[in-house]
């Protein structure tokens, strides 16, 4: 059991009996701002900022235009449905990784019309319906980017539009057995697994009526 939080102790966890009520609060103070890295895809910033209950911080920010994530899922209706997969050599990670597709918004971009790019370039698929599946932050220690997963059902296949440095293979999987390599600790994109298991969540509570 942990520690009651009082006046004397008022570092202890706090125990949440019911719904737990969310309160993002107010953004912090920037004290300065200077630009230390400027590149073709984000901008670093260092900040001195007076955050809530601390003394003025530094903060190296990453700051970057935003992403969309979509979960394009054939039919919908079927009691396992593929999803579309790409595999893709990512540097950073040093090895192949498998991943939904994504991609970043372009200026002055609605992040649902980002969203119907990516996945037509990427992978050639058009979808006939879209809806906001849930919207995260990649890494808030020190990315100021938030990434919207969009789930695309109804499917119809097309032309590729890839950029130059891109080279991916496309392939259509079972929800099911997607699901399955993340349970073993294959799948090892977080915007995939987060997209999948929230959509997992809906189609539970969906046959669940």
């Amino acid at each position: 059991m942990a520690a009651k939080k009082t006046a004397k102790n008022p570092e202890a966890a706090e125990v949440i009996k019911g719904k737990l009520k969310i309160r993002p609060g107010k953004p912090a103070r920037v004290v300065s701002s200077e630009t230390v890295y400027q590149g073709p895809l984000f901008r670093v910033d260092k900040e001195h900022v007076n955050e809530p209950n601390c003394p003025t911080v530094i903060r190296d920010i990453v700051r970057h235009g935003g992403s969309v994530v979509i979960l394009a899922i054939d039919d919908a209706k079927k009691k396992d449905p593929l999803v579309v997969l790409e595999r893709q050599y990512r540097h950073a990670a040093s090895q192949f990784l498998y991943e939904v597709p994504a991609g970043k918004i372009d200026p002055d971009e609605d992040r649902l019309a980002a969203a119907k790019r990516e996945l037509a370039e990427e992978t050639g698929f058009r979808a006939k319906k879209w809806t906001k599946l849930t919207r995260y932050y990649a890494s808030p220690g020190f990315l100021a980017e938030w990434m919207q997963v969009f789930l695309a059902e109804g499917l119809t296949p097309g032309e590729t539009n890839l950029d130059e440095d891109e080279r991916l293979d496309i392939m259509l999987v079972p929800f099911s057995e997607l699901l399955r390599l993340i349970d073993k600790g294959e799948i090892h994109d977080g915007k995939t697994l987060i997209a999948a298991m929230s959509y997992a969540r809906i189609r539970a509570k969906t046959i669940r009526r």
